[in-house]
């Protein structure tokens, strides 16, 4: 018997997105569409659509339905808009389904300066480089999970008449970006 994954994100849509309050209809619709077993390790793509982080590269994990889908939510993302993508896979695809011109990078990879209408990072980061805020044009918008400790804050940042902005958007535990962990510090 062969894994219905169509079924399947259409239950995380329901059962994982929606009652999030994720209302965005484009996210919704897209994040029916994207393929989230294809980044998956081989034969792991039925964990895709569980409500966890998935390890898809070592150190590397795709974000909980949940988390990915209010992360995008924040950054409003639509049509024809300019678009990163930070080891983050799963958001690119769902970022090319609503129709965005979606670029991927590494984390510790430097992206074009000012380009951007929309960022998302796929993981945490006990700070945020200045090189990603550097790439968001006028207007754009960047969404990432910040974490000191065992929680943290989605935040999204705003390039506004030259200036960077940011807010807290939700509550958000993810694993750290390899490299962007906090650093061990002495203490007696």
């Amino acid at each position: 018997m062969t894994f219905d994954y169509q079924a399947a994100r259409l239950t995380m849509v329901e059962s994982q997105v929606r009652t999030s309050d994720v209302t965005d209809l484009p996210v919704q619709d897209a994040m029916r569409l994207a393929p989230r077993e294809t980044l998956c390790p081989a034969g792991k793509g039925g964990l895709a659509y569980a409500d966890a982080e998935i390890e898809y590269a070592e150190g590397l994990y795709l974000l909980r339905p949940r988390a990915i889908g209010k992360l995008l939510q924040a950054l409003r993302p639509r049509v024809g808009e300019a678009a990163l993508a930070i080891a983050a896979p799963y958001g690119a695809l769902v970022l090319k389904e609503i129709g965005c011109a979606c670029d991927s990078i590494a984390a510790d990879k430097t992206p074009a300066k000012g380009k951007y209408k929309v960022i998302v990072v796929e993981g945490a980061v006990t700070a945020v480089p200045a090189a990603w805020t550097a790439a968001l044009a006028d207007g754009g918008r960047m969404a990432v999970i910040v974490r000191q400790g065992p929680m943290g804050k989605a935040h999204l940042y705003e390039r506004c008449d030259g200036r960077i902005v940011s807010r807290e958007v939700f509550d958000a535990a993810a694993p750290f970006l390899p490299g962007f962990e906090p650093k061990a510090q002495f203490a007696f």
